[in-house]
């Protein structure tokens, strides 16, 4: 598998490592300093991009690489108001895009959890429910994609949730989001049921970029031959 890397921060990084460590090739790495290499005819080998950047740009980077013929992977959060026309682009013009909000694998068991509580939880009104995630410094949107699929979950199952907020004073239909940004945290999730008797919570906590690389990789070979939007769940067959 020839891969196209487009963005080469930590995670670019990581991802190069895994990528080799498998026995594929890096032919193109694009980042901010060298944008014309999306015309480059090494970009345009590559069997499929990952794509790894800023809210920003990210949403542009897969417009490049659609009309470069090139499939993405998507790994960037903070952009989703471009999710609807993205799709729409693979479902009429054939193209072929995996975004996931966290490519870890034990994130996506915990999003399966989550499911699970949350349907238990909807005939419990004495518990209230919030989540809390932690990031490091570097991480530019907040609260993070992880955390907003995890609200979205819950609101498919919670009927007296209805929309998400970042402010602690908050009506009882909202659902209270924390996002803690500190030191080089990789990443922990956290939700929090809660009334005046007990608190049940489940929580994941990354341990390095390892995991979630290597997901992307697992990605980037299940997109070969495929065609459409994909995600995780295609993936792990949730």
């Amino acid at each position: 598998m020839k891969v196209a890397l487009v963005g080469y921060g930590k995670m670019g990084k990581a991802i190069e490592k895994i990528v080799i460590a498998r026995g594929h090739s890096i032919v193109s790495i694009i980042d901010i300093d060298n944008q014309e290499d999306f015309q480059s005819d090494a970009f345009k080998s590559a069997d499929v991009a990952i794509e790894f950047t800023t809210p920003s740009a990210a949403y542009d980077n897969y417009l490049k690489c659609f009309t470069a013929g090139i499939p993405v992977v998507a790994g960037t959060t903070g952009w989703l108001e471009h999710l609807g026309k993205i799709k729409t682009l693979c479902e009429n013009e054939g193209k072929t895009f995996f975004y996931a909000p966290n490519f870890s694998f034990g994130v996506n068991i915990f999003f399966a959890v989550n499911n699970y509580v949350a349907k238990l939880m909807n005939n419990f009104p004495q518990y209230d429910v919030s989540v809390s995630e932690t990031h490091h410094i570097h991480k530019l949107d907040a609260p993070s994609g992880t955390a907003i699929a995890l609200v979205e979950d819950i609101f498919r199952h919670i009927s007296r949730k209805k929309q998400w907020t970042m402010e602690k004073k908050n009506k009882p239909d909202d659902l209270f989001i924390e996002a803690i940004r500190e030191g080089e945290v990789p990443g922990t999730h956290e939700i929090i049921y809660e009334c005046e008797n007990d608190s049940i919570s489940i929580k994941h906590s990354s341990k390095s970029r390892i995991g979630l690389a290597l997901g992307v990789v697992l990605a980037a070979e299940f997109t070969l031959g495929k065609k459409g939007f994909l995600g995780m769940n295609h993936l792990l067959h949730f």
